[in-house]
């Protein structure tokens, strides 16, 4: 036996030890694998990579935009219809594009490098096959319309278009004066600026429609460049057009509605103190801190709010949001039920007019804040969609948040001169 049992110590001790230190070489191994995937440098790496995919992101949106207007043209050159490559284009663009912002706003920041570069690469791989079918797409459409189409029949068409919308939008003043009869001027800073687009886009697409003229009648000048300019004014006019009814419509919204929201809110607040009476006294402490700032919040907006309505009505749902969050547990289901129905109008109207100043913001700004705002706008889309209130206005919330968010990070990105 012991003869044998040194057989096996001779042979077992050496191959434990081999296999021993190979196994701890394997763990090491990993440790320091995912290490280095952890690493400064790592995440370095893979933030660098979603940035690049982010610059490529952005030049898609705005490539889709300008898709969308040649696509639009087409639509009138056509008879209605858009050659089938332009709209096939169109739809893999915006639907790549849509994904990818999905797919980034479920990125979470502190996600893992490997799975930030994961991502990265593939959004980068789709938005570049979108971008390189729409770069085929508008060079064969350029190629049709100078065999089939003359400059100066598209200049009279464009002519048309434009002078149609110049009915359509009519005096934007008026619109304007409505407004400052009744509101701050605050409030109607955003329509402002959008009338005074609608006026000088339309000017300058008019301009260039007068010198698309001129080249069509010279053999030895091209018209297309300045003809394309000049639907790209028509198009940005008709976007300052629709920003600027939105906005009319979003100050006589809440002009209707401060009246009611201030109600609820105080409603809001004398049922916190009836339910504050049979809390624990550290729960009714921290209620009642909550009420007093509400209550102080409300106090100064009221005086002001018929002059300044959106801004009332979003100061009102941010503060009916902190008493729900202080309230936490001590309402029944049928009380949130209650407070949900009344609070949802006013957050609603809120998340609207954010998510408007954000899409303004945004147009210009980088994919973080464009994502934010996707975020905003599929929020709101479903809170207007769903049918429990306490879901809807926590959609809502979550909408006024991420937009907010969006200008606060378009801003700052104007600040840096990106």
């Amino acid at each position: 036996m012991s003869d044998g049992w040194v057989e096996i110590a001779r042979w077992g001790i050496p191959a434990a030890v081999v296999f021993g230190a190979t196994a701890l070489a394997v763990v090491l191994a990993t440790w320091l694998v995912r290490r280095a995937r952890r690493s400064p440098r790592a995440r370095a790496a893979a933030d660098a990579q979603r940035a690049e995919t982010g610059v490529a992101l952005v030049a898609l949106d705005d490539a889709v935009e300008e898709l969308d207007l040649e696509v639009a043209l087409s639509g009138a050159l056509y008879d209605g219809g858009a050659p089938a490559s332009l709209r096939r284009a169109l739809l893999l663009a915006r639907h790549t594009r849509d994904d990818a912002f999905a797919l980034l706003r479920g990125l979470e920041p502190d996600a893992h490098p490997t799975e930030i570069a994961r991502v990265a690469r593939l959004l980068r791989g789709r938005i570049d096959a979108a971008a390189a079918q729409i770069a085929a797409a508008r060079s064969e459409h350029s190629a049709w319309m100078g065999a089939h189409r003359s400059a100066a029949s598209q200049v009279e068409d464009a002519r048309a278009r434009l002078d149609a919308f110049r009915a359509e939008l009519g005096d934007p003043e008026a619109l304007l004066a409505d407004l400052a009869g009744r509101v701050d001027a605050s409030e109607i800073d955003a329509a402002k600026r959008a009338a005074d687009d609608a006026t000088r886009f339309l000017a300058d697409a008019e301009s260039r429609l007068t010198d698309a003229a001129e080249r069509a009648a010279d053999p030895t000048r091209s018209a297309l460049p300045v003809l394309a300019a000049a639907e790209r004014s028509l198009r940005q006019a008709q976007e300052a057009a629709r920003i600027l009814e939105e906005q009319h419509r979003l100050v006589t919204d809440a002009e209707r509605a401060v009246g009611d929201e201030v109600e609820a809110a105080r409603e809001a607040l004398r049922q916190a103190e009836r339910m504050r009476a049979d809390l624990e006294p550290e729960e009714a402490d921290r209620l009642g801190r909550a009420v007093r700032e509400v209550t102080a919040a409300i106090d100064a907006v009221e005086p002001e709010a018929r002059r300044r309505p959106t801004h009332a009505v979003t100061v009102i749902a941010r503060a009916r949001d902190r008493l729900d969050l202080a309230l936490g547990d001590a309402r029944t289901a049928q009380q949130r039920l209650r407070g949900a129905r009344t609070a949802l109008p006013g957050t609603l109207a809120a998340a609207r007019a954010a998510v408007a100043r954000a899409e303004t913001a945004a147009s210009h700004a980088n994919a973080d804040a464009r994502v934010r705002l996707s975020s905003a706008q599929a929020e709101l889309a479903a809170a207007r969609s769903a049918q429990d209130p306490v879901t809807a206005l926590d959609g809502a919330r979550r909408a006024l948040r991420h937009a907010e968010d969006a200008i606060a990070l378009a801003d700052y990105d104007r600040s840096i001169g990106r």
